[in-house]
């Protein structure tokens, strides 16, 4: 069972039992030690995962944090564990902070059983930030975030790697919470910025709460308006790609179905700025529906697996492919970027392929 899997299955005890995991203990045994064991962690091997974990702290002995994570016999990770309907804060942080100047922990993970929020030491070594570099719901999993919780499975950590794209990570967030809530709330000085050629009076409260108004209503219309011709663009090509029924030729048996369809355009529309959208073709078989580059087996973009009761969308910018749990169509722009980075090997090196199994 892969990670993808496995955290499904954490989000669904999340979301069907919250009502009795009410204690800390609970969380521990019903959500945190299966998290880290879906990473592959031995959490039964107490060298490894070292539960209660006693360290001096400056001001503070005998306290304990909850659970240390060894690699390469050097404590990298500390966890925190509060129970299910605690809002963590930086109150909680405390121990934390104790015990990552103490010991040779690089990440520290606060969580109550559903927020998981990572820390480390971007701002000042060896003094754990305030704000976490990467923070996800696990009931709402975002599939964009798995290709960075894997550098935490025990086979792939390093240090390096994480810390590579952590900084990214945290001010990424910072910047896309800023700039929704600026969708939905304008500040004074950026609506003025905005409408200030248009109105010559000064800007009372009235004329204020009327452009703020209409600036918002633009923001939404320019995303939904950047989706749409991005689709009609990509809908606009698929006669070349596909037969005029959308089915592959010779294959009666193979039925290509309307969210197979949504599925390709969503894909050829998402990567038509890095790779000629003539070029993108959809492929269709029994078991799944292919999106390959120059109709080439062995030029793989994507795989969409509808058919059936748990969706899956398999990706190949690792050179191999991988198969990600997919809820709706919609999460296919989670993984916007890696679709374009495959994209992207085909025009480097129009000789380059991708090996993969034919099926």
């Amino acid at each position: 069972m892969n990670i993808d899997q496995q955290l499904k299955i954490l989000s669904d005890r999340v979301r069907e039992h919250s009502a009795t995991m009410t204690t800390e203990e609970a969380v521990k045994t019903a959500i945190v030690l299966p998290f880290f064991q879906a990473l592959g962690y031995d959490v039964f091997n107490p060298s490894e995962v070292i539960p209660e974990y006693t360290a001096d702290a400056v001001g503070k002995k005998g306290e304990k944090v909850d659970y240390t994570i060894q690699v390469d016999n050097k404590i990298r990770i500390l966890v925190e564990c509060k129970p299910l309907a605690t809002e963590l804060s930086k109150v909680h942080l405390a121990q934390l902070f104790r015990y990552f100047s103490v010991t040779s922990a690089k990440f520290a993970i606060l969580t109550n059983g559903r927020i998981f929020q990572f820390y480390s030491d971007l701002e000042e070594i060896n003094k754990l930030d305030h704000r976490p570099f990467l923070t996800f719901d696990l009931v709402e999993f975002p599939q964009h975030l798995l290709p960075e919780l894997k550098k935490f499975e025990k086979t792939e950590f390093s240090v390096e790697s994480i810390l590579a794209s952590a900084e990214r990570l945290k001010y990424t967030a910072i910047f896309k919470g800023r700039i929704l809530n600026l969708l939905e709330n304008p500040r004074e000085e950026f609506v003025k910025m905005v409408a200030s050629d248009l109105h010559d009076g000064r800007f009372t409260a009235p004329v204020f709460e009327k452009f703020a108004g209409l600036i918002r209503s633009a923001f939404k219309e320019v995303i939904r308006e950047t989706v749409h011709n991005r689709l009609s663009s990509a809908l606009a090509d698929t006669s070349e790609a596909t037969d005029s029924d959308g089915t592959a030729e010779n294959e009666e048996e193979i039925v290509t179905t309307e969210e197979e369809r949504e599925g390709f355009l969503l894909i050829r529309a998402i990567v038509r700025d890095t790779i000629e959208a003539s070029r993108v073709i959809m492929r269709d078989q029994k078991s799944y529906c292919g999106v390959l580059i120059d109709d080439n087996n062995r030029k793989p973009l994507a795989r969409l697996h509808l058919n059936r009761s748990i969706k899956y969308l398999s990706l190949f910018d690792t050179g191999v492919e991988e198969k990600i749990v997919i809820t709706s169509l919609d999460n296919i722009y989670d993984f916007a970027d890696r679709l374009r980075a495959t994209a992207a090997k085909y025009t480097k090196d129009a000789s380059e392929t991708v090996a993969v199994p034919e099926v």
